[in-house]
């Protein structure tokens, strides 16, 4: 069961995030998802974020990591990579290159991705963005 599942979120990543075929949620959630962090409001909400992205950083793929399954649980440990060509939450495009760690723990019922709990490291990304006080960027 565990390999399964990890076959299942390493397709998700694959088909969602890296090649941002939306509905590839659509078939691989279940329609009852739990979404949190981002709080984007089920799927479609996730949908949209990921349209979003995919607009600033029309190259971004994720990398995994690492990948870790036990029963119904699946840790995902990537980083996220792209270069931003367009406007992300408010921040104007800097043709910046960004790498951009993160991690989800995911719940799966039959054959389906039942919880999805995200989250990256958005300081990072904004530094790399040139998006922070100077203050908080010193001595890197």
């Amino acid at each position: 069961m565990s390999e399964q599942n990890k076959a299942l979120v390493q397709r998700f990543v694959d088909e969602f995030w890296s090649a941002g075929r939306l509905s590839a949620a659509d078939e691989l959630m279940a329609a009852d998802v739990v979404i949190h962090s981002p709080e984007v409001g089920g799927i479609e909400g996730l949908k949209q974020f990921n349209a979003a992205l995919r607009a600033a950083f029309p190259d971004w793929h994720s990398t995994l990591e690492e990948l870790v399954a036990e029963d119904d649980r699946v840790a995902e440990r990537w980083t996220g990579h792209g270069t931003q060509h367009g406007e992300f939450q408010g921040i104007a495009a800097t043709g910046h290159a960004v790498a951009v760690p993160g991690v989800v723990f995911y719940r799966v019922r039959d054959g389906r991705i039942t919880e999805f709990r995200g989250s990256f490291d958005v300081l990072s990304m904004l530094g790399q963005l040139g998006a922070l006080p100077e203050q908080l960027t010193a001595g890197r």
